[in-house]
């Protein structure tokens, strides 16, 4: 398979059978979706994981005319904030699945809003955070909300650990914009999951940043993906 930084959060990957494109807010500047959606192969699965304008851009809606084969997979609260019609997707919460034989996905929770994905296709399993994260600023938050963001997301990364076995594919966040301890969600994720390649993601142009991470997803056993620039892949 092949896994393609467009932006952010947002990423392809491609199989021999399917595309999936992730939380997508801004082609490359290269187009690198815009060209190769005509011809990407297998059928196209593009998957939203909540409506915060960094994790889901509504142009993603009018790719439907140039692959009418196209299959959205969207969080619910897209829908319920009418960022998209009853028509326009397939709509998860936590919990559900979807399947049509060539993908399988899983609805796992987030610790902002919407959710993130678990997917399975061609033997492989992909993970995607969206906004699943141990978000806190102790620059700024009290200690009780310290504990109770890490309570919560340290029960949603249990919750995976126990459903997925080993991932092949995990794009986490490693934000630096949360400041001093920008690293922890990510460092407890790859303490508690094994992860074959670890993407870090969220952080928009910060590279240096993502990249300080390396150290420690490989001391836990990853390979790190240490992305110098949007549009650039990796086989895995």
């Amino acid at each position: 398979m092949k896994l393609t930084y467009l932006f952010h959060s947002g990423f392809a990957v491609e199989g021999k059978t399917f595309t999936l494109i992730m939380d997508y807010f801004r082609d490359t500047d290269q187009g690198f979706v815009r060209t190769h959606l005509p011809r990407f192969a297998g059928r196209v699965y593009v998957l939203v994981s909540h409506w915060h304008p960094d994790h889901f851009n509504p142009e993603i809606l009018e790719w439907k005319r140039l692959r009418p084969d196209i299959q959205y997979l969207f969080s619910k609260d897209l829908l319920d904030r009418r960022k998209a019609g009853p028509a326009d997707a397939d709509y998860l919460e936590k919990g559900d699945r979807w399947s049509d034989g060539v993908v399988s996905v899983r609805a796992f929770g987030s610790t902002d809003v919407g959710v993130s994905f678990l997917v399975e296709a061609e033997g492989k399993r992909l993970f995607h955070a969206g906004d699943l994260n141990n978000w806190h600023w102790n620059e700024e938050s009290t200690a009780e909300e310290v504990q109770a963001a890490e309570r919560d997301f340290l029960a949603e990364v249990a919750l995976l650990a126990q459903s997925s076995g080993r991932l092949d594919l995990a794009m986490f966040p490693v934000d630096a914009r949360l400041g001093k301890d920008y690293m922890l969600g990510a460092e407890q994720f790859v303490d508690r999951v094994p992860v074959a390649v670890f993407s870090p993601m969220h952080f928009t142009s910060s590279y240096n940043a993502a990249e300080a991470f390396r150290p420690y997803a490989e001391h836990a056993g990853c390979r790190f993906i240490g992305w110098k620039a949007k549009g650039e892949s990796i086989d895995f």
